[in-house]
């Protein structure tokens, strides 16, 4: 590889950003935290990022077009920058940046997995207890109306990027649906 190689974009590396960008966007809406009672901490805010993210890969990896599994990789990637990069903001020092960017990956990894298997069998109990674990952690008993009505948002979120077509999202676009505003 020469000296310009090393200066080369990797493929969907902007759109990846984009999407991503858009996936922490949609994470930040006030109802999260005013209406479900989502802790407003650095915990609290990695969840709703984690799940959205989450929910733009599952769309992205069940595309038959080869450019989804691609954009889902550079999602991914986008994340784990920014947590890089956050933390570096944050102040924490370089030698503990790699541990702690590895326990975050850990628990996105294990978050994704958990939210996937309810999405993909139906399960809105399950997913409402995988939430009630990660988001609120168990302080909420699964059966609570705002971990129910975070894995109904989760399920109506899954339905909407599964609707939009991948040309959009090449392009950097996706939307994800406002949460409910009414009270927890």
């Amino acid at each position: 590889m020469g000296l310009f190689g090393l200066f080369r974009r990797k493929p969907h590396e902007r759109q990846g950003f984009e999407l991503y960008t858009a996936a922490v966007q949609a994470a930040r809406h006030p109802a999260f935290f005013a209406g479900l009672g989502v802790p407003d901490t650095l915990d609290g805010r990695f969840d709703l990022v984690a799940l959205h993210v989450g929910l733009l890969i599952r769309r992205l990896h069940r595309d038959a077009d080869p450019r989804g599994p691609a954009l889902a990789q550079a999602v991914f990637d986008a994340m784990f920058a920014d947590m890089d990069f956050n933390l570096r903001e944050m102040g924490v020092g370089d030698m503990s940046i790699a541990r702690r960017v590895k326990n975050m990956w850990e628990a996105f990894h294990g978050r994704a997995q958990a939210y996937e298997a309810a999405l993909a069998a139906g399960d809105r109990a399950g997913l409402a207890a995988a939430l009630a674990r990660n988001v609120w952690r168990g302080e909420q008993p699964a059966e609570a109306p705002a971990p129910r009505r975070l894995a109904d948002f989760a399920f109506t979120a899954d339905a909407a990027l599964a609707a939009q077509g991948l040309e959009a999202m090449s392009r950097g676009v996706a939307q994800f649906p406002a949460p409910e505003e009414e009270a927890a």
